[in-house]
């Protein structure tokens, strides 16, 4: 059965309407595909990977020796080398010397040396006394033996040498005299030897026989970073300006004017009549 003819154009006219939808669809996806094609396309690359980045601390141990090198003292003994305290005690090297049979007058020298055997250098190096103690069996009766025993230290340091101790210090005056500022900075592997002398004065009488001095002495190493200190800046002092004193000034006095002469009235003559005859 034929439809009619409105049917058919009916149908003709939706297909009419479809066809450029289709067509733009199919458009459309023909540019997306091609975009997602051109977007996988291989380029040109280069990378680098660095797979071993590190850092780590260094280290500061202090050791000590004596003169024949036959003692060896380390700043972490006691601590298995641990650097955890880092703070070793020596008591088997005597910088005083460890006589007991000094007399007056006689000097008794030790040396010793000390190395940084860490891996850093130390930038400040120091060595603090601390208090002097007098003891003895057979003691005397004085009772300021540490300020009898004269104490010079010196030290050798890059082939130069110089003395840390002022002048007339003793074992009393060391220990408050504070931390004595040494040679630094000191290198890995760096020495610096040092020289304790130490003489009883020659004052010493009966009273001071069979006394003994003990001083603890501390060596200390620093490698923190120093900081430059910043000085304030001193602003300039602004003085007063003074402001000069205007003196009033002095009027001159006017002096009154000089008296007016009185003016006397002039006379009149008196003029007489004319007589006529």
């Amino acid at each position: 059965m034929t439809p009619p003819v409105n049917e058919t154009k009916s149908r003709t006219g939706r297909r009419r309407r479809l066809t450029p939808l289709a067509l733009t669809t199919g458009a459309t996806a023909v540019v997306v595909l091609a975009l997602s094609m051109n977007s996988s396309l291989a380029a040109f690359t280069a990378s680098i990977t660095n797979s071993a980045n590190t850092t780590g601390t260094g280290s500061a141990i202090m050791q000590e020796r004596n003169a024949a090198g036959t003692v060896t003292c380390l700043s972490t003994d006691g601590n298995t080398n641990n650097v955890t305290s880092n703070a070793g005690t020596c008591s088997s090297i005597n910088k005083y010397g460890g006589s007991t049979t000094m007399r007056p007058g006689q000097t008794v020298s030790t040396t010793v040396t000390i190395k940084n055997v860490g891996t850093v250098p130390a930038n400040s190096f120091t060595l603090t006394p601390s208090t002097c103690t007098q003891a003895g069996e057979v003691s005397g009766s004085a009772s300021d033996f540490c300020a009898k025993l004269g104490v010079v230290i010196s030290q050798t340091a890059a082939g130069a040498t110089t003395t840390v101790t002022p002048a007339g210090t003793t074992a009393a005056s060391l220990a408050v005299g504070g931390a004595l500022t040494l040679t630094a900075p000191v290198a890995p592997d760096a020495v610096v030897t040092f020289t304790f002398a130490v003489t009883l004065a020659s004052s010493a009488g009966n009273t001071y026989q069979g006394l003994s001095a003990s001083q603890p002495l501390v060596w200390t190493f620093s490698s923190g970073t120093t900081q430059p200190t910043v000085q304030p800046t001193t602003q300039p002092t602004v003085q007063p300006t003074t402001q000069p004193t205007v003196q009033p000034t002095s009027q001159p006095t006017v002096q009154p004017t000089t008296t007016q002469p009185t003016v006397q009235p002039t006379t009149q003559p008196t003029v007489q009549p004319t007589s006529n005859d």
